[in-house]
């Protein structure tokens, strides 16, 4: 608890602000996230594969939607941004909540995916313009399990009151989701309306990171890290809602209460243990914990393998459990470390393209592992699927130990008062980093 006050009492006001409510936030959220597809097929009666592509408008909507969503946060800054984004989600939830045909319920799709594609980078440059130095790598990873935290007790409190029988139970939890998403906008009015996240270039001398993708994309290290994100949402998230549950299910044979109480454990494993590696990966090179990460996750996936071995038996269960708690370790080691090095890549007049990139490589590993998980297991490939999987998190060590010869010291969480000048040098690994002013 010391540790938590500590970090607590660090923060500047805006921070514990923009803290204090994601549970709270994310909470709506987990309510629907389960139920929307249960809600599309057996409440409002279109066919599966009609509401499967429905759910896919929310992605598709987002991937579209981040590039532009990266350059009005720095055009126009974060704040702007997350109070549309924040309008965007209310009046899907809304529209959803009443939708009876697919045309209603596209659009409302539509709308909730743009705001996940304008608010995620959005967010991260608030964040970073609010917190720096290693007290932002922290914030990241509290965040992560503040958000775990609110999906989780949305989840059982969502389970336990939607009844497919009443629509009502339904409405009322979109329209719950839709109001839950308006608290940011009320702080976004209100303590915090004096923090635009917006900075102008400083052009005097010339040397300004040109405001473009096409520049940022130019400097391999974010090639590098942009690389290994797709790869880790892939072999990750991307799995989370086709391969995990599809290779329970089919390959392990187990009990959907089994597959719920799985996820149960993932996030109870970040709440419980975020702060705590937090405090231990301080000061320790950002790519090498996240090639740690890679171990732990591999180390996973082979957990879940075996428990293809021993299907339909309890040990095909444990190893279920086990797969997500091992999982849910790793995700405590990647989350405050990727966006740290992004933002810390990132000039602040740029933030915004930098967060929209590391979006974007998220979104389109989201869209791949299904794709690819569902191919493998349909064709009873599911030693191929994990074998791919334990690959997959061997090349995200790989890639982490090629970004770290690629990034300057500052940005992989290496302690020292120097800050990053990312228009100079950082992409050759011999140049130190140069300091400039704060």
């Amino acid at each position: 608890m010391i540790g938590i006050r500590a970090f607590w009492s660090s923060l500047p006001t805006e921070g514990r602000w923009l803290l204090s409510t994601v549970a709270i936030q994310t909470l709506g959220r987990g309510l629907t996230l389960p139920f929307t597809i249960i809600y599309l097929h057996e409440v409002r009666g279109f066919d599966l594969g009609l509401s499967g592509t429905l759910m896919s408008l929310i992605a598709i909507a987002g991937l579209v939607v981040t590039g532009p969503g990266g350059s009005l946060t720095d055009r126009l800054g974060a704040r702007t941004v997350l109070l549309a984004g924040c309008a965007s989600m209310a009046a899907g939830n809304v529209l959803l909540a009443f939708a009876t045909t697919p045309a209603g319920a596209a659009v409302a799709l539509v709308l909730i995916g743009i705001n996940f594609g304008v608010s995620w980078p959005a967010f991260n440059a608030l964040i970073a313009a609010v917190v720096e130095g290693d007290l932002r790598q922290k914030y990241f990873g509290v965040n992560f399990a503040l958000v775990n935290l609110g999906i989780g007790v949305g989840g059982i409190v969502g389970g336990l009151y939607v009844d497919v029988s009443d629509a009502s139970t339904f409405t009322a939890i979109f329209l719950l989701d839709a109001a839950t998403g308006l608290i940011p906008a009320a702080l976004l009015l209100g303590p915090l309306r004096r923090v635009s996240g917006r900075a102008e270039p400083p052009d005097e001398d010339g040397t300004a990171e040109p405001p473009s993708y096409r520049a940022i994309l130019r400097r391999p290290e974010v090639l590098w890290l942009s690389g290994l994100t797709f790869v880790a949402v892939f072999v990750g998230y991307g799995q989370f809602e086709a391969g995990f549950p599809g290779y329970g299910r089919q390959v392990a044979e187990v009990s959907t209460r089994v597959v719920g109480l799985a996820f149960a454990v993932n996030t109870a494993v970040i709440v419980v243990l975020q702060f705590t590696v937090l405090n231990r990966i301080s000061g320790r090179r950002r790519t090498r914990v996240i090639a740690v990460m890679a171990v732990v996750w591999a180390a996973s996936w082979l957990l879940l393998g075996a428990a293809g071995l021993v299907p339909a038996s309890a040990l095909a269960a444990i190893g279920m459990l086990a797969f997500m708690g091992v999982f849910a370790f790793g995700e405590t080691l990647m989350q405050p470390t990727v966006p740290a090095i992004a933002n810390d890549l990132a000039s602040d007049h740029t933030r915004g393209r930098y967060n929209a990139i590391s979006a974007g490589a998220f979104q389109a590993g989201a869209i791949a592992g299904p794709v690819v998980a569902g191919f493998l297991l349909e064709h009873d490939l599911a030693s191929a699927y994990v074998g791919l999987m334990v690959v997959g998190c061997l090349g995200i060590a790989a890639m982490a130990y090629a970004l770290e010869r690629r990034i300057p010291p500052a940005a992989n969480g290496v302690p020292g008062d120097a800050a990053i000048d990312p228009s100079a040098g950082a992409g050759d690994p011999a140049a130190p980093p140069a300091v400039v002013p704060d």
